[in-house]
């Protein structure tokens, strides 16, 4: 299973968007990714989940809507 935190950023952007931390880690499992300079960005079904993987553990920086 996945550690996953969250920064307060990433809080508010989930609350805003009506994205649910189940929604997250399905993003993280399943989603297509890309390297964006040392982050990782995920898309699956309607928005990306900027992230940085550290040893086992996911720390999800924002939540953003893909339009």
């Amino acid at each position: 299973m996945f550690n996953i935190k969250y920064s307060k950023h990433a809080r508010q952007r989930m609350v805003e968007r009506g994205i649910s931390e189940y929604e997250i880690l399905k993003a993280i499992s399943r989603g297509k990714k890309r390297i964006h300079k040392n982050k990782i960005i995920t898309t699956y079904t309607y928005f990306e989940v900027v992230y940085k993987k550290i040893g086992d553990d996911y720390y999800i920086i924002t939540v953003q809507l893909r339009w």
